[in-house]
């Protein structure tokens, strides 16, 4: 019986020509920023791990004291990136400014229906505001009518802007919505589109990471483009689960307890809802 990762190689023929001619109509291919080092997977100690996560605040109840608590502890864990709603990039880039944390924002976050011009300006705004990266969420409904054109449009939108102002693009596929064949085609419609990185989910839309989901993106965009699991990572064993299918990043609100907990060595578990 084949497998969907044997299935890859004939559908991923099947795609290419049809995404390749959405992209060539809504204006030709984007180049990625991010560097072969940042896309690969790595070695899970606690102090790569470390430098892999991005700690994450975009619940709807979060204040801005919670913002400059978050802004210490990720600066003492030496996070990848401290990913705050746009209202709240100028405070964490004040914050946080000196240290190695970048700060990450959204677009179009978390439905991905907004039109590609307003992500663009949600973009260049977090960015204007100090934000390094920018996770957009694909336009999901677009991609399951199959009209690649549009969800072409929508990734040029925010990546030309970000890449001309130095920053990088994740693309949320939001992965439990969409079907096998459907995952196949946004990563390659990323690889064309100049996205950094591919990203499982919100966290919010009733799934999160799998370790599945995580491999089929690596098989799909090789070491082209960065992984990113998101969505339900709150322990060690997650983390290290899905960096062992090959995520390059993690999403989570739990980054501190996961490195402690890899620091000393402990087991975890325990069920996991949410981002």
């Amino acid at each position: 019986m084949s497998t969907p990762t044997d299935s890859l190689p004939p559908l991923i023929r099947r795609l290419t020509p049809v995404v390749h001619a959405a992209v060539r109509q809504s204006g030709g291919a984007e180049r990625q920023q991010i560097t072969p080092e940042q896309a690969a997977a790595i070695r899970p100690t606690a102090q790569a791990v470390a430098r892999r996560i991005d700690q994450t605040l975009l619940k709807p109840e979060v204040t801005p004291a919670q913002v400059e608590a978050a802004c210490e502890e990720s600066r003492a864990c030496r996070f990848a990136v401290l990913c705050v709603a746009p209202t709240f990039v100028r405070l964490a880039s004040r914050s946080l400014q000196g240290s190695s944390v970048a700060v990450g924002s959204v677009a179009g976050f978390p439905f991905g229906a907004d039109l590609p011009a307003v992500k663009a300006l949600q973009a260049q705004m977090a960015i204007d505001d100090g934000a390094r990266e920018i996770d957009m969420v694909l336009a999901i409904g677009r991609l399951i009518a199959g009209d690649f054109a549009a969800v072409a449009e929508d990734l040029l939108a925010v990546t030309r802007l970000s890449h001309a102002r130095g920053a990088q693009v994740k693309l949320i596929l939001e992965c439990g919505l969409l079907s096998h064949e459907m995952k196949v085609a946004a990563c390659l419609l990323a690889m064309q589109c100049g996205i950094d990185m591919v990203k499982t989910s919100t966290g919010l839309a009733g799934g999160g990471a799998t370790a599945e989901d995580v491999a089929l993106l690596r098989s799909v965009v090789g070491g082209r483009l960065g992984v990113k699991a998101a969505g339900g990572i709150r322990t060690m064993d997650q983390a290290l689960t899905m960096l062992g299918a090959g995520a390059s990043r993690l999403g989570t609100s739990h980054g501190v307890a996961i490195v402690r907990q890899i620091e000393a060595g402990l087991p975890s578990g325990g069920a996991a809802t949410g981002y």
